[in-house]
């Protein structure tokens, strides 16, 4: 079952460091075989209050590949620049095979 990680770049304070952290992300998604589905951009409010500010989506094959690449080596400290870089959400949640 695929799996979906919403990131929100809530406040950005070093522009640079966020900078470098998204070169080098890519890469170690893919050794996950996760992918971008959505890299920031506008937000259209349609209902309630907007939570999310600068959106980044990444999809995985399941939750399991997910938090492995969360959790993984080379991960970890990209991680830690994200993390120097601002203050960010991030929702890990299971996707369903198909509609109900």
């Amino acid at each position: 079952m695929p799996a979906y990680c919403l990131f929100d770049n809530v406040e950005v304070t070093d522009p640079d460091a966020l900078a470098e952290y998204a070169s080098k992300t890519l890469a170690t998604m893919h050794a996950y075989s996760g992918r971008y589905l959505v890299i920031g951009g506008d937000v259209e409010l349609k209902e309630g209050a907007s939570m999310v500010h600068d959106p980044v989506l990444i999809e995985f094959p399941t939750l399991d590949a997910a938090n492995a690449w969360y959790d993984s080596p080379e991960y970890a400290l990209l991680k830690q620049l994200r993390h120097g870089a601002g203050r960010f959400n991030a929702i890990f949640m299971p996707g369903v095979l198909e509609p109900r």
